[in-house]
Parts: structure tokens; sequence; C-alpha cells
């Protein structure tokens, strides 16, 4: 069983590049479905046909889906979502706004992710192929199952029980809607789709993250800072899709300039960040759409390559043994010393990286001990635990 996660800027053909990996895996023999997590579908169009919310074959052996995430949030954030709106109408706002307010931005599309832990637990399929979002929209998205699982382990049962016990006495202090157990239960609920969805994202021989850049120097550089994402929060980058390199065959010299500027871009794309292994895709003389040019495409894309198979292994998280101090070692690719802040509780390490924060929760070996020093080198944070 394989996922594969495909994501890069907007525009760059990331859509392109799953369908054909999916339409190119199919075509090998694997039972396969690629999904579309961006709430801007554009899986669709690539096959030239209607795919809805509930997988639909498209050729042998391939299925595809557009997930409706704002019917799965009806579903399970109701309860949830109708206290909100009696809390924002009690502090004044109209039922307009309270409706409006009510949806955190965002979380419908989480729910993308308890359908991809479905599929890979049903059995069905050898390989998931995820369409996501453009990068700031899958950042959040894979970033938060870490942080819900955070919450639930150090603030939710508390939340609750103090809430239970305070209700009596804040119903009479005061009209303002108490969160009820259905509340609660109904976040437990929401949280509970996602159980184990992280474990399953972040296990290297199931799930490869595949960046897609074009040869500009915009979108490299966003592409080196989601690399970097990425590994802080465990997922495994397997390879880099290179995507509309100019033809060899385009040969005016009204794209001399062009050529030039993306050989330099390429120049650094191969670079930066080996040892992924780049893919070479070249810009096409026209659409491709439907299962037969994306298999082709896929064909050209891949050559002798299996596009299931795990096609790097960069462990972004690691413990070592150094004498009788423990090393717990995070690939930062792209990253300077002075973005990296890092503190510690008695059972966590948070490091921070530009935006993005991330609590690893310390196993028995390292909780022990305290933290003797750090350093950076080479794109990996180093973070030395000795003994007490």
């Amino acid at each position: 069983m394989r996922i594969l996660l495909v994501t890069g800027k907007g525009g760059v053909g990331k859509t392109t590049v799953a369908a054909a990996t999916a339409a190119r895996a199919a075509e090998r023999g694997l039972r396969t479905i690629v999904l579309s997590t961006d709430p801007a579908h554009s899986l669709a169009d690539a096959f030239g046909v209607a795919i809805g919310d509930t997988p639909g074959a498209l050729a042998a052996r391939l299925h595809g889906q557009q997930l409706d995430a704002r019917r799965r949030f009806e579903e399970a954030w109701g309860e949830a979502r109708e206290y909100l709106v009696d809390v924002l109408g009690w502090a004044g706002a109209d039922a307009v706004e309270a409706e409006e307010l009510a949806v955190i931005p965002g979380l419908d599309e989480v729910f993308a992710l308890a359908d991809i832990k479905a599929h890979a637990a049903s059995g069905e399929y050898d390989l998931v192929v995820v369409d996501c979002a453009p990068t700031a929209e899958t950042l959040r998205l894979l970033s938060l199952p870490d942080v819900l699982a955070w919450y639930m382990d150090k603030v939710f049962a508390v939340q609750r029980r103090m809430t239970r016990a305070a209700r009596p006495m804040l119903a009479r202090l005061t009209n303002m809607p108490i969160a009820s157990d259905q509340v609660f239960a109904a976040i437990r609920r929401f949280y509970d789709r996602l159980d184990g969805v992280r474990e399953l994202l972040t296990d290297g021989a199931i799930t490869s993250a595949r960046l897609v850049v074009n040869p500009e120097r915009l979108v490299v550089a966003e592409a080196r800072r989601t690399f970097t994402y990425l590994s802080l929060f465990g997922y495994h980058v397997d390879a880099v899709v290179a995507n509309r390199i100019l033809p060899a065959a385009v040969t005016d010299p009204f794209f001399d300039d062009w050529r030039r500027t993306q050989g330099e871009h390429l120049d650094t794309i191969e670079a930066a960040f080996a040892p992924l292994p780049i893919l070479a895709a070249e810009l096409a003389g026209s659409e491709i759409v439907g299962v037969a040019g994306l298999a082709a495409f896929g064909d050209a894309l891949y050559g002798a390559l299996d596009p299931a198979a795990r096609l790097a292994e960069v462990e972004p998280l690691r413990v070592d043994a150094l004498g009788d101090a423990l090393v717990l070692s995070v690939h930062l690719p792209f990253s300077d010393r002075g973005d990296i802040d890092l503190a510690r509780t008695d059972d966590e390490l948070f490091v921070a990286v530009g935006p993005h924060r991330r609590a690893f929760v310390l196993p028995d070996s390292l909780r022990a001990r305290e933290v003797g020093g750090a350093r950076f080198v080479d794109g990996r944070l180093h973070v030395e635990f000795v003994r007490a």
C-alpha cells in the first residue's frame, strides 16, 4: 500500500502530475485512486470527465474523487458549530455573521485526511494519489493532525472536566451559552476520525510527498520552504518534479533567454534538492486532457521508474546514540541557524522554524534526560540529551 502526496505552488501543474502519476500506475496494473483535497478542484478538468464526492471509475483499475469537504464538515462538526453560533449570537453577532464566523477557516479541509485513511485501510487500492491544495493550504492541512494530537492530549480532558464542574455555577452567573457534553463529544468524534492519520502519513514506507516546481525563481524558493516545513512535521519527500521545461526541439532565438534562465534554475534545483531525484517534464505542445494523454505524460515523466515506488529515503527525524548521549536529529533543509527556535518542557521539545512550530513528544529515553546542547549542521538540527 502506497500514498503519494503531490503538492506545489498554485499553477505549477501539480494536478496534471498527480493525475498522470495515477494513470501511469493504473496502466502498470496497480489498483489506484486519485483524489483532490484542493477546494478549487481541477481534477475533473484534467481527466475531461465529471468526478464526484464518491469514488468513480475513470479507467481500468483507476478511480477518481473530488472531496466535498464542506459536507463532511457539517456532518462531523455540526453540534460544535451550533454551540459557536449560539456564543457568537450572545456576543452580539447577527444570524448571518454568526453562521459565517462559526466556520473555522481551513477546518473543513481536514476531513480529506479521514478519506485518505479510509482508502488506505479499505484494501481496495494499491496506491492513493492525493492532488493537494497549493502549498500554504497543504502545510496547514498536514500540520493539523500534530496540533490536534497535542490539544487532545494536553488540554481537552482538563477543559472538559473544568467545564462540567463549573457549568452549574456559571449558569447562575451568566446567560452565556456553556459548552455541553454533546459539544465535547462532537469534538472527540471529530478527532477520532483523524486518529492514526499522522502515523500513516509520516510512515515513509507508506507515504511520500512529491514537490512539483517550474524552473522559476519564486517557485523554486517556495518549494525550498515547503521542503523545510514538511520535514519539520515528519513527512518524507522522495522526489521533485521539474515541470514545463522548454523542449530542446524549440530552437527559435526568441526563446534563448528563457532557455538560459530555465537552465540556471534547473542547476539550482539539482544542487539544492540533492540527493532527491529530479524528474523532468517538458512543456507540452497542447493541453493534456484525458486518461490516454495523462498516461503518456506519466510515461515520459517516470520512464522505467515505478511511479508508486519510494524514490528516495531521507529521514526527517531520528534518534542516534553518541557515546553516553542520545541525539535527536531533525532534517530542516534550506534553514539557517537563526531561523530556528527551541524550547523544552518536561516531556516535549518545541521547534519553531519561521511561522511553523511543532511540539515533539519525547520518548521515555529522552524525557528523563537534560538538553546538553544543540547544533545545526548540513541541514539537520541535532539536539543532544545527556543524563541528568
